[in-house]
């Protein structure tokens, strides 16, 4: 799409908010408007099924692993031009493939071949002795090294491994980002992905060699190591090696760029760091909209503060998630000294007796900030279950052309976890409600709240309270849908215009205006 020159005004107080941040004069000023032709340009490339799994099987012994083949990679996120190390173990030793595919929407296809590596050798690399708070740590040797060339855009890029013995596959996943002007920042929720990772066996955040589903602390995860199979509410034979990303994050990611949205992608590491919210060199928010998307439950103190502050500066925020900030986290280097590879949780964004789930939620510090002031509601109550999505403001702007009226419901969309008990924060609309069940007929107390609130520079800041948004956007190849407490019906145009409506809303209130009519 067209871009249009920045108004007199729109310059006049952009270059306001560069003198308040403190820059000097000696500085560059950054390009301010977007390219809102790179996502379309990606998508208008060949693309291919290939990217998917067609031939993967799980150890029984451990559950969750693939011995046979399976990696893990140096980086959550990386720039062009830096170097993405891969570390790959194969038993019994086997040669093996290396494919790297963008995944996007590509006509429907859902990803892009960018290159192909080997046949390499392969060998059995170590299991990590257990450290301590159980962290399993993975020394692995580097397979390939891989210099990100310049020409790759922004998104998630998944590695499908292949050994050539019997062809077993499984993947490793990263986020390449960069710093450019965007409409939409897409936040990929990758802690919580570790966090219920259970390589190589029950390893999990939330597993105290005593308890498979712990909620204390004392026990540490690294993202040095692979992805085991999903773990949770379904069986989703894609999610060997690639966390929780094709689950929930997807579909959002998927719809997006088949509208054409202009969006870019980092990771929660990045939220943590800060600066990739910005422009560079300056405080100042380089996107319109910053997109929570799926299961995105761990946060640092430094990610919540780091989202505050940019609403505080004018960015607008989707929580298109459920669960959201809930568990707080601190992160740690790994063995090797590099940082942010480690994690543990020791905190809870909530304040005490919030939930009734999880007893040893109680041994942790229940302090402030709370998740609701920053998303407009949190995770409360029971916690789990599932609800129809019942508009309790048809008149808002944000169901403008749904057709919805009063207590219309979109069936099966909150799940499996959500957010209620609502901030007191002026402005703040809850714009749909109802109560949440454990099965079809069976109530179980709770009661779910989708909020919007306004932030100080006319943005926004929407919750839509449930996990399985994304089903109501699209059903990308190899989705499968999810079925726990109740069942979501996949793609909705009621859902689609809400995003619409609520992406449009961004645009308007940004120093990126949209040039769509």
């Amino acid at each position: 799409m067209p871009t249009t020159p920045i108004s007199r005004r729109t310059a006049l107080r952009t270059a306001a908010s560069m003198a308040a941040v403190g820059l000097t004069s000696a500085c560059r000023t950054p390009n301010l408007l977007p390219d809102r032709t790179i996502v379309r340009r990606e998508n208008s490339r060949t693309g291919t099924r290939d990217w998917m799994l067609t031939h993967t099987r799980v150890d029984p012994d451990t559950k969750w692993r693939c011995p046979w083949i399976e990696g893990y990679c140096s980086h959550t996120s990386i720039r062009t031009g830096q170097t993405l190390d891969i570390f790959v173990s194969t038993q019994p030793a086997s040669g093996f493939t290396v494919d790297i595919y963008r995944l996007g929407y590509y006509d429907g296809l859902g990803g892009r071949l960018m290159t192909s590596f080997g046949p390499l050798s392969g060998h059995p690399q170590p299991d990590p002795v257990t450290g301590p708070k159980r962290v399993r740590d993975c020394r692995w040797e580097p397979s390939l090294s891989l210099r990100i060339p310049e020409d790759w855009p922004s998104g998630v890029y998944l590695g499908k491994l292949t050994e050539r013995r019997e062809n077993l596959q499984s993947y490793v996943v990263f986020i390449i980002r960069d710093d450019r002007p965007a409409d939409l920042i897409f936040q990929c929720s990758d802690n919580t992905w570790q966090a219920y990772n259970r390589w190589p066996r029950n390893f999990a955040l939330y597993d105290d060699d005593k308890d498979s589903w712990y909620w204390g602390g004392g026990v540490q995860v690294s993202f040095n190591r692979p992805y085991g199979r999903y773990c949770q509410i379904f069986d989703a034979p894609l999610s060997q090696g690639s966390g929780e990303f094709l689950l929930w994050e997807f579909p959002v990611a998927y719809w997006l760029e088949s509208q054409g949205y202009d969006v870019t992608y980092i990771s929660n590491h990045d939220t943590h760091q800060g600066s990739p919210l910005c422009l560079p060199g300056t405080r100042i928010p380089r996107a319109a909209g910053f997109l929570s998307v799926g299961h995105d439950e761990y946060w640092s103190i430094e990610m919540f503060r780091n989202v505050q502050e940019s609403i505080a500066r004018g960015l607008n925020v989707g929580f298109l998630s459920g669960n959201t900030c809930c568990g707080r986290i601190l992160f740690s280097p790994d063995a090797g000294g590099t940082p942010l590879r480690a994690f543990e949780r020791i905190g809870v964004y909530g304040p005490p007796g919030g939930t009734r789930d999880f007893v040893a939620m109680k041994s942790l510090a229940h302090e402030r900030p709370y998740a609701n002031e920053l998303v407009g509601a949190h995770s409360t109550g029971p916690v789990t279950g599932g609800a129809d999505w019942a508009c309790a403001k048809p008149d808002h702007w944000l169901f403008a052309n749904t057709g919805m009226t009063r207590g219309d419901a979109i069936p099966g969309l909150v799940g499996w976890e959500w957010h209620g008990d609502p901030a007191p924060i002026p402005g703040l609309e809850i714009v749909a409600t109802g109560p949440t069940q454990d099965a079809p007929g069976k109530p179980n107390g709770g009661t779910f709240t989708a909020t919007l609130y306004p932030g100080p520079r006319d943005n926004v800041v929407f919750n839509a309270s449930t996990i399985w948004w994304g089903d109501g956007l699209s059903e990308p190849p190899g989705y499968v849908r999810p079925k726990v407490y109740t069942e979501p019906r996949g793609p909705d145009p009621r859902v689609q215009q809400i995003t619409r409506n609520l992406i449009a809303r961004m645009l308007r209130g940004s120093r990126y205006p949209d040039p769509r009519p």
